[in-house]
């Protein structure tokens, strides 16, 4: 295989997200390039077919943004997102899930002149994902071809060669992660394999084959993983060198058990945002802070600020207390797409860029994450950050999900309530409200503890599987005013 760039700037074809799959048919034509359940092409049948819908987009004069369609297999909208940005044209990767009047929605932001592009270029938007939005409607956020190519760049400067091997990306395109490790795949000329609905048993038997070295995954994908090979008693996989984990917070407790069933796995967690890409990484040690996500990549520079003081500071130096952190690289989104004045957008200060998370550089050099801006409570005069308490509460046997709320209290100020959801393989009686409060009261402040817990039987999530901690906390609020049917139940107790 040709070597792959390493070093900044990229130049000719890696410049392009799609750029290196000429090379690859002409030097790897029969190696699969992109695999799932619905089949597979090769890299010299894949680059025919882009070309030739990538000719069609052009000579059809489509405009410079195409909404890419939901209802195809994965693979499909694969060869289609390819020819989408080989045209020079802008790919919108719709949900499959979406209502018709969110899909719509959607549409109407769209430009839909003629367009006469065709070809594309570095710093020329190339793709459109979709994240949940304040208002419940999914927030566009566009991006150029640079901010992939130089996370492909740097993840192999950081991680080292390992990283570009055959990659297993086992979900739906329109979460970006799983997008993004199919054209990983393509540019480092290794190959991905994906799947239209994931499956757990089928994820350990591609990746106990021994052609699929690394997989990248979300927490949940690897729970329902380590649960699956226990049931089933299934040996450990020693084929798996590389497991990259993102998309939420990785339960650390449960790495030993990773570490079990992959024993020859460098596991990593990377933390990042729609909007920044890759910011910080580290390899998983179930012994290090659950605030801890890592280092910086070696592109990226950290800036830790208050919440009113707006000026850069030395990002290398350890920061006293809780602050806005501020990115810059080159990664760094274009901009969104769609409604504007969401208060969860952005904030942006030249090239700088903070996605409204707190936290600090620990002595270590290490970026600590305390959580949201958004999510903040105000409790007895002290912040609180619901991140910490739902990672430790994330710990307890009984707990499967966790959302840590604020509610109005003439005394503090906010009354911190808890949302659970009981694990379904616990057998009863699960602990009453004084119980859980005693346990977290020996693992944290006093004033850290909630006053009131629900039950929630039916957890809510977002389009990329996050828990949806807008739509408990309405349900919180109907449930304190007893205003609507309710959704949660009193933990007594």
């Amino acid at each position: 295989m040709s070597a792959l760039p390493v070093s900044a700037p990229l130049e000719g074809f890696w410049q392009l997200v799609h750029g290196p799959l000429a090379h690859w048919a002409q030097q790897r034509p029969d190696a699969i390039a992109l695999e799932s359940e619905a089949g597979a092409w090769t890299f010299a049948q894949l680059h025919t077919a882009v070309e030739q819908r990538s000719a069609k987009l052009i000579a059809q004069h489509a405009p410079q943004m195409v909404l890419l369609d939901a209802s195809q297999s994965t693979l499909e909208r694969l060869v289609d997102f390819l020819a989408v940005i080989h045209s020079g044209r802008c790919a919108a990767v719709a949900d499959p899930d979406w209502q018709p009047a969110v899909r719509q929605r959607i549409e109407s932001w769209l430009p839909n002149a003629p367009s006469n592009l065709n070809a594309a270029s570095p710093l020329a938007p190339f793709y459109t994902g979709f994240t949940s939005g304040s208002t419940g409607v999914p927030k566009g956020f566009k991006r150029h071809h640079q901010s992939w190519t130089e996370s492909f760049r740097v993840g192999l400067q950081d991680f080292g060669p390992v990283v570009a091997q055959r990659t297993l990306a086992p979900g739906r395109i329109s979460h970006s992660l799983f997008l993004f490790g199919a054209m990983q795949g393509i540019w480092y000329g290794c190959g991905a394999v994906m799947q239209e609905k994931f499956s757990a048993s089928r994820c350990l038997s591609t990746l106990a084959q021994g052609d699929t070295p690394c997989l990248i995954a979300v927490p949940s994908q690897l729970l329902l993983m380590l649960q699956w090979a226990e049931h089933r008693k299934l040996c450990p996989i020693p084929e798996v060198e590389l497991i990259t984990i993102s998309g939420a917070r990785w339960m650390r407790d449960h790495t030993p058990a990773l570490r079990a069933l992959f024993p020859k796995a460098r596991i990593i967690e990377f933390y990042g945002a729609s909007e920044a890409s890759f910011v910080a990484w580290m390899d998983a040690d179930e012994a290090s802070s659950p605030q801890a996500v890592g280092r910086p990549f070696s592109n990226v520079q950290i800036d830790i600020r208050s919440t009113t003081d707006h000026s850069v500071a030395e990002a290398s130096r350890s920061q006293e207390g809780d602050g806005l952190i501020y990115i810059r690289s080159p990664m760094l989104f274009m901009d969104y797409v769609g409604d504007a004045h969401d208060p969860t957008a952005v904030l942006r200060d030249g090239n700088w860029l903070s996605v409204r998370d707190m936290g600090h550089i620990d002595e270590r050099g290490m970026l600590c994450l305390a959580g949201r801006q958004s999510r903040m409570i105000v409790t007895q005069g002290k912040n609180l950050f619901p991140e910490e308490i739902e990672n430790l509460l994330g710990q307890h046997p009984h707990i499967a999900h966790v959302s840590l709320h604020g509610s109005s209290d003439a005394l503090r100020g906010m009354q911190v309530q808890a949302v659970v959801q009981w694990k379904p393989d616990m057998q009863e009686p699960h602990p009453g409200a004084m119980a859980l409060s005693q346990w977290l009261r020996e693992r944290t402040e006093a004033f850290k503890v909630p006053r009131q817990w629900w039950i929630c039987p039916d957890w809510p999530h977002t389009a990329s599987g996050k828990t949806d901690h807008g739509t408990l906390g309405l349900a919180l609020q109907a449930a304190c005013s007893a205003s609507d049917l309710p959704q949660l139940l009193p933990l007594q107790g």
